[in-house]
């Protein structure tokens, strides 16, 4: 494995545990439909974060790569969400983010 490919596993991943962090802290919080839509973010954050962690254990390069995309697009909508809601953490967190797998993945790319 490259150091490309280590740097941009590594953000991939990371990436998509702090999504399920914040996924799993949602849950006690809400109630009602509230609730179950934050049980359905869980179970997108969960997969996310077990598909991240593959290219670590296989060296797929194609993997790493359709992954990291998911997980740019799952980081700029959240960060889109975090606009419509006017919380700049919300907003800047998911979109540094996003950039960092971006740079990773482009690295990645272009070795």
């Amino acid at each position: 494995m490259t150091t490309s490919f280590l740097v941009c596993a590594t953000v991939t991943a990371v990436s998509a545990f702090v999504s399920l962090g914040f996924s799993i802290a949602s849950v006690p919080r809400a109630n009602g439909q509230v609730r179950t839509l934050a049980l359905y973010t869980c179970a997108r954050s969960i997969a996310f974060a077990i598909i991240s962690v593959v290219p670590f254990a296989t060296g797929w390069s194609l993997w790493l790569e359709a992954v990291a995309v998911g997980m740019i697009i799952l980081q700029v909508l959240d960060a889109g969400v975090g606009v419509a809601i006017r919380d700049r953490m919300k907003t800047f967190g998911p979109a540094v983010m996003a950039a960092a797998n971006l740079a990773a993945l482009v690295w990645l790319i272009s070795r």
